[in-house]
């Protein structure tokens, strides 16, 4: 190559180069579109919808939000899984993500088909009871149903889900003989534990505390290692039950093959967003917020698995 060939050739290179760069910078230049896999309403949403609005503020650009309910996830999870990986399809879902395909067959491989971008906050359970039930603590709760063995319904709000897990390890670590009865969603389990029809629930904390607040269900004790700020005179299931520690968690997730750069900036910019006003908005709903940093969630993603796993294994935990 002669000197004047290799020259342009160079100046191709670094013209090229400082496209890709400023491609890079730009993301994003367009609208995102985040899908949340359940309905509106609930922890899963709130949680969602604050974190778009926030990622929105600070690049300038629009992160909307699309619920795609349906097949306990499945349907929204496995649209993301099949977009183009360039970082305008993300999903954000919370822990029954990685435990659903472990008790039903899904349309992708949670490992394979995602990118983690970061563990956005955790939410512990609340294990409430029905007024009627003559318990107000887990000590309580564990002496009733040996006296009862079989009498006590116990809702879950989805097969697979932090809180039939949750529920799981309790039966299991309190030696309980309760029923696990299953219910297509949290608000109607929510209004049967109101109602009578079934006597306990454990789900994410945010769903229970204005029935509890408002004197509709007790709210005995939480799943969390630690008391909550907006709750501290309600103590933890491992007060009573050694070791007991369960919580739901909550996540953003681009397609497989998403660009290492695109995530990192998805990363940054989440980070951000919940070292704002919003950290204080997850806090307040009794959630631990969580940021961090890919290398980080997908640590967490494994470890997380690994224990779900356990637990539907030796509870033989099979969608209904």
């Amino acid at each position: 190559m002669n000197r004047s060939n290799f020259l342009r050739a160079a100046a191709a290179a670094a013209l090229f180069a400082c496209i890709g760069s400023a491609s890079a910078q730009a993301y994003p230049n367009k609208p995102v579109k985040v899908i949340i896999p359940f309905p509106p309403g609930g922890t899963l949403d709130f949680i969602g919808r604050s974190l778009a609005q926030k990622m929105s503020e600070s690049t300038g650009q629009t992160f909307v939000v699309e619920n795609r309910p349906g097949g306990n996830g499945f349907i929204g999870a496995d649209a993301v899984a099949k977009a183009p990986n360039d970082g305008y399809t993300l999903l954000f879902n919370a822990s029954t993500f990685t435990t659903g395909p472990m008790v039903a067959k899904a349309p992708y491989d949670v490992q394979k088909d995602f990118s983690p971008v970061v563990l956005v906050a955790q939410a512990p359970l609340a294990l409430s009871v029905n007024n009627d039930l003559p318990v107000k603590d887990v000590a309580g709760l564990i002496a009733y149903a040996k006296a009862n063995p079989g009498k006590l319904n116990f809702a879950i709000g989805s097969t697979g889900s932090a809180g039939h897990l949750s529920t799981e390890l309790l039966k299991r670590a309190g030696g309980l003989d309760i029923t696990i009865v299953p219910y297509k969603g949290t608000a109607p389990a929510m209004q049967d534990l109101v109602g009578g029809q079934i006597q306990g629930f454990i789900d994410p904390l945010l769903g229970a505390m204005n029935f509890h607040k408002t004197g509709k269900l007790r709210i005995i004790a939480l799943t969390s290692k630690n008391r909550v700020p907006n709750l501290p005179e309600v103590p933890t299931v491992g007060d009573t039950v050694a070791g007991y520690e369960f919580y739901s968690w909550y996540g953003l997730w681009a397609p497989a093959g998403t660009a290492p750069d695109v995530v990192a900036k998805l990363n940054a910019e989440a980070n951000k967003a919940l070292a704002s006003d919003m950290k204080q908005k997850l806090v307040d709903q009794g959630l631990i917020v969580n940021g961090g940093s890919v290398a980080d969630i997908v640590k967490f993603q494994s470890e997380d698995m690994a224990k779900s796993q356990k637990i539907i294994t030796e509870g033989n935990i099979r969608a209904q």
